[in-house]
């Protein structure tokens, strides 16, 4: 594995329809390996040709028709070490590669839990938070030294969200997400390197609603997107970063792309 090594995540909510803006970010900010989530095409149907012409030869693929997906595209040589369904129901949601090396990258789009944080009444949530508790199991057996990034739908932290009080009720800032995620985070004794590198209370929002007219006067994001490392791994990363301004390009992700750098 080289030296150096750039990683970036963004839940790009359809591949397809946004590879204009997916060739922008690899041609500005050249990564090696590029994790995606919500690809929302199957594998058959992936844009391989943009990917081939821009050095991106590695890919592993887990997609869907028209829902969810991942893809982790690198121009490393990756290894396929796993695919999990957390969700227990089938969707494409979790991609497992091995690097040279040895490190294993897990690039995964946990569910959103509908718009009612109750179970009882909204089994979206239920299966969230289900797929949440089996990730913990899955943390608890990990031995090897991991950098897990995708969409994880919860904004763990008061300084996550646009306003703590008024999210409180609100699907991905809810008491009990943020109380299984933080188990989730102890299994492991994962480090977030979105708070390693920019403490709390510093605001640090990766998402942002299609609905408001004017995202950047209104600015009500949250912090659904991370990068967590085994701690080896995080005494080795160099940087992060939140590409902000990828909110204003050309038909838009309501997501924008996390970049890790790292020195080994």
């Amino acid at each position: 594995m080289a030296d150096t090594l750039k990683i970036v995540s963004w839940n790009i909510n359809s591949v397809r329809a946004r590879a204009g803006i997916v060739e922008r970010l690899l041609t500005e900010e050249s990564p090696d390996i590029l994790c995606l989530q919500e690809t929302k095409v199957h594998d058959d149907s992936f844009p391989h040709d943009m990917f081939e012409r821009l050095g991106y030869t590695h890919r592993v693929l887990n997609g869907q028709r028209m829902h969810h997906g991942v893809a982790t595209l690198s121009r490393v040589p990756l290894e396929e070490a796993s695919r999990h369904d957390w969700q227990d129901n089938g969707e494409a949601r979790h991609i497992g590669v091995r690097l040279p090396g040895g490190l294993r990258l897990e690039n995964v789009y946990i569910p959103a839990g509908g718009d009612v944080p109750d179970r009882t009444v909204n089994p979206k949530f239920g299966q969230k938070l289900d797929f949440l508790e089996r990730m913990i199991r899955w943390s608890e057996e990990l031995r090897e030294p991991t950098l897990l990034v995708g969409d994880f739908n919860v904004a763990p932290l008061e300084c996550d969200v646009w306003s703590h009080k008024q999210l409180l009720d609100v699907v991905s800032h809810t008491p009990i997400e943020v109380e299984t995620l933080g188990r989730l985070q102890a299994a492991h004794g994962w480090v977030d390197l979105g708070r390693h590198f920019h403490p709390a209370p510093k605001r640090l929002h990766t998402w942002w609603s299609y609905r408001s007219p004017d995202w950047t006067v209104n600015d009500r994001g949250r912090r659904l997107d991370h990068m967590w490392a085994s701690p080896a791994v995080a005494a080795q990363a160099t940087d992060h970063r939140v590409l902000e301004p990828c909110r204003n390009w050309l038909k838009p992700s309501d997501h924008v792309p996390l970049v890790t750098e790292f020195a080994f």
